[in-house]
Order: structure tokens, then C-alpha cells, then sequence
């Protein structure tokens, strides 16, 4: 008899099938999807078609998004605007790490997927093709940060903002971000340059293609807008992909490209939702702390819900907890699995962690001097407060 439920069992074999065999993950993660689902209908009778249906609007969002953003990176490197960046970023240690802090801009105000993609797409022009995983893994943390403190920059915080948390107080994360964008972008701007330094030398024959950039602009604000009315941004993102198709024909074979990565987070998504998670622990520094290494391997959207239902949080803390958190691994956050799609060799999840150590580093760092700087405000003293 385990001391837990044996869907916890099932779903911890599969990430450990994930974490040590990165060239099996979309098998790894379908069979234990399947084996999950297979428990919990034949030996506890759960209503599996109710679940998958309340889940549905969710999962095709994600989908739609991943696939969305991929077009959009494609339309954006072929728009000529990561050919001329070397000509503005600085030739040294400072270009890579002012790269990391423009993903984390990006990210406050778009979806941290598409964020975290457009990083990608320039860091591959501005480096010729050589980025190092430790790299990657601090784009898609300046993505999560970014989009930490802002209610329209990440799945969950907008989770919060329509749930009812103002967005003043997911704000508070912003803190948490700064000190770990800076930390974490420090060190591997450094590594990066050491490892290949940005190419100076701009090609002065090309110009932008401003009806593609346009294609850009346009796909970007359909995911806001449609995030603000409909809370489905991917809805907004493919009605501005078909409209920018009468503008520029649409490279259909990148959604084709990142089709099997997207459908391996839909499948540790819908297994995470699985899991018999009834009650957290009581709501705390040190559970919100802890909920941050989690996300690295259990959805922090699902996570968000339950500490939504819970209440008795810090959301500007949770904010950054559940959001940064999930960059440590690569399959923790829709980020990380977007950029993985683009360059498959950081799907090595020991070099992930060995290469991006300084995102964990940074995790705790930010975390902790969030903590000093405005302590523990938890929900119930902000209402005593208002």
C-alpha cells in the first residue's frame, strides 16, 4: 500500500521517463496520460468525459496558442528585424543580457509563449545559430518574469485578475522579477558571450519587411484583445493569422514543426488535472516557496486554480512563485516547451538544469527578496486593508 495515491506514483514515473529519456518525452508522456486515466476510470469510476470536457476550453487554448506563436516567430524572422539587432546591441556580455531584459519587457504586456519565442528567434540571428541551453533557459525566465507582475503577461495571472485579485497586488511580483532577471541575465549573458560573442558585422543589404512586421503587430494585439474580452487570446491569434494571410502567405509548416512538442504539454497539462491534489497546505511563505519548485514539474496552471479556491495568499508572491518557478525545467512552463520546439537539443533536461542553474539561483533570490522588502501580505489582511 503506498502512502499516497497511486496517481501521484503514475505521474512521477512519467516525469522521471521525461526527465531521462528527452528523445521518448511525447511517447513518455501520452502512455502515462493513458495509464492515469485508465486507473482512475477502472479502479475509482471517475467521470473522465465531464473532466476532459471541463478542461477542453483550456487545453485548445494552450494549443492554439503554442502552435500561434510559432507562425508568429517565423513571420517576425522573416521580417528582417533580428538581422539588423546587432547593429543596436552591444558587441560584449552587455547585448545578451539587454536581450533577456527586452524578452522580460515583451512579456509585461504579451503573452510570455510569444515573449519567450521572439527571444528565441533573434538570440538564434544575433549569435549565429550557436546558443547554449544555460541560455535558453534564462529567456524563457525572463519571459515567465516578465509576465509575473502583469495580469495580461501570463495564463495565471490573468487566472488571478478575473478570479478577483486586483492587479495592483500581482504587481508586487514585479520586485521578485526585477532581481531575477537581473541575476539570472547577468550570468548567462556572460556564459553566452564566452561561448559565442553577438555578430557585429549587420547586414547592411537587407531591410525590414513592414507588412510582415504588421503581420506581427497584428497577431500580438488579437492575443491581448481577445485575452480581455473572451479570456481565449489563442481565439484572437489565429483570426489575425488568417487575416495577415491576405497580407503575406502564412509559413503553415511551423505550426506542423511544433505540433508534437505542443501536444506533449496538452498531454502533461490534462495529467497534472488528473491528479488528486484536494487541499494544498495551509497558505504560507514557505508553501508558496515551495510551490515554486513544483511548477517545475507539475502545470502551474492547475496549481493557480487550487490556490485560488484555497485563498489565504500573497498573489504577488504566488504570482512569481508559480510563474518563475516553472522556467527551472524546461517542460515546466508553455514557454519553455514553445522554445524547445525551436531548438530540440534543449529538451536535455540534465543540461538544462546544469547549464541554467543560475534560474533556480535567481528563483530563490528574487523570492526571498520579495519577502523582505514587503513581507507576507496574504489575502485575508489586503481585504482587512481595503
Amino acid at each position: 500500500m503506498l502512502p499516497f495515491p497511486v496517481e501521484f506514483f503514475f505521474f512521477a514515473l512519467t516525469l522521471l521517463g521525461v526527465a531521462l529519456m528527452h528523445q521518448r518525452n511525447f511517447e513518455i508522456a501520452l502512455t502515462g496520460l493513458v495509464v492515469i486515466a485508465l486507473y482512475k476510470v477502472s479502479e475509482l469510476g471517475y467521470p473522465l468525459l465531464p473532466h476532459l470536457g471541463h478542461e477542453a476550453p483550456l487545453l485548445l487554448n494552450l494549443l492554439g496558442l503554442l502552435l500561434g506563436f510559432a507562425i508568429l516567430a517565423k513571420v517576425f524572422e522573416e521580417s528582417h528585424v533580428p538581422d539588423l539587432l546587432p547593429h543596436w546591441l552591444p558587441d560584449d556580455w552587455r547585448g545578451g543580457f539587454l536581450l533577456l531584459v527586452l524578452v522580460a519587457v515583451i512579456s509585461s504586456f504579451l503573452d510570455n509563449i510569444a515573449a519567450a519565442m521572439i527571444g528565441g528567434v533573434i538570440a538564434r540571428r544575433v549569435f549565429q545559430g550557436k546558443v547554449m541551453v544555460g541560455y535558453l533557459a534564462a529567456i524563457v525566465a525572463a519571459s515567465n518574469a516578465g509576465g509575473a507582475g502583469s495580469v495580461v503577461g501570463d495564463t495565471t495571472t490573468t487566472m488571478m485578475w478575473i478570479a478577483g485579485v486586483p492587479a495592483i497586488h500581482v504587481a508586487d511580483a514585479f520586485i521578485a522579477s526585477i532581481v531575477a532577471v537581473a541575476f539570472s541575465a547577468f550570468v548567462a549573458a556572460h556564459k553566452q558571450h564566452a561561448y559565442q560573442p553577438i555578430r557585429k558585422d549587420w547586414p547592411r543589404d537587407h531591410t525590414v519587411d513592414w507588412m510582415r512586421l504588421g503581420v506581427v503587430g497584428l497577431i500580438i494585439g488579437g492575443a491581448i484583445a481577445a485575452n480581455v474580452i473572451l479570456g481565449l487570446p489563442a481565439v484572437g491569434v489565429w483570426a489575425a493569422i488568417l487575416l495577415g494571410a491576405l497580407i503575406r502567405p502564412v509559413p503553415w509548416r511551423e505550426a506542423f514543426h511544433a505540433l508534437k512538442g505542443s501536444l506533449f504539454l496538452i498531454f502533461l497539462v490534462t495529467a497534472a488535472s488528473l491528479m488528486p491534489v484536494d487541499k494544498l497546505p495551509a497558505a504560507s511563505v514557505h508553501t508558496t516557496f515551495g510551490l515554486g519548485f513544483v511548477s517545475a514539474v507539475f502545470d502551474n496552471i492547475p496549481l493557480t486554480k487550487l490556490a485560488l479556491d484555497q485563498g489565504g495568499y500573497d498573489w504577488g508572491m504566488l504570482a512569481f512563485a508559480v510563474g518563475f518557478g516553472g522556467s527551472m525545467i524546461w517542460f515546466g512552463s508553455s514557454a519553455g516547451v514553445a522554445i524547445t520546439n525551436e531548438f530540440p537539443e534543449a529538451k536535455h533536461t540534465g543540461r538544462w538544469i546544469r547549464e541554467g542553474w543560475h534560474v533556480a539561483a535567481a528563483y530563490v533570490l528574487g523570492f526571498w527578496v520579495l519577502y523582505f522588502v514587503l513581507g507576507w501580505v496574504p489575502e485575508a489582511l489586503i481585504h482587512a486593508g481595503s
